[in-house]
């Protein structure tokens, strides 16, 4: 048998489902679904890619296993957001594919900030956006939306970081 290769591919209505229910997965396991996440779940195209984001997701084969989305925030600012991999897929890679297709994104954009908030709790998911140029900031973002947030990072590769 030939096992399938992880592929990231773009949102597209027929997937909407599997943006909700893989974030309702891992928000129901670790903590709750906030009124600001069930809203973003629930109209992805009107939350997320109309004021001018992008949905990606993780297919295995036929199977989709992983989801992120990168929210506009302001012009040259973006989140790094909802962004969930089925626990009987991790693993392969999906998690930081999806981060990496997001990043690629925000760079084609042109974009200036690219920001994510977190839980301290999820420690291989904050290894994961070190690993990928994301850096810890002191202090909880102003003006979190959430709830469960305790992390604030943001991405800020080597190559920009000024020399100690």
């Amino acid at each position: 048998m030939i096992q399938s290769k992880v592929e990231i591919v773009p949102f597209e209505p027929s997937l909407r489902e599997h943006f909700y229910t893989l974030n309702a997965a891992w928000l129901k396991k670790h903590f709750v679904i906030e009124p600001i996440d069930e809203q973003v779940l629930r109209d992805p195209e009107q939350l997320v890619l109309a004021p001018g984001g992008a949905i990606f997701f993780a297919r295995l084969g036929d199977a989709i296993i992983g989801t992120c989305a990168l929210l506009h925030e302001a012009p040259g600012v973006y989140e790094l957001s909802k962004m969930g991999v089925d626990e009987a897929f991790r693993g392969l890679g999906a998690g930081r594919q999806l981060l990496d297709a997001a990043i690629a994104e925000f760079h084609r954009r042109r974009g200036h900030t690219l920001f994510l908030e977190s839980n301290s709790s999820l420690k291989p998911a904050l290894r994961m956006y070190e690993q990928a140029g994301f850096v810890l900031q002191p202090t909880i973002r102003a003006g979190s939306h959430y709830a469960r947030a305790d992390v604030y990072m943001i991405y800020a590769p080597v190559s920009d970081r000024a020399p100690r």
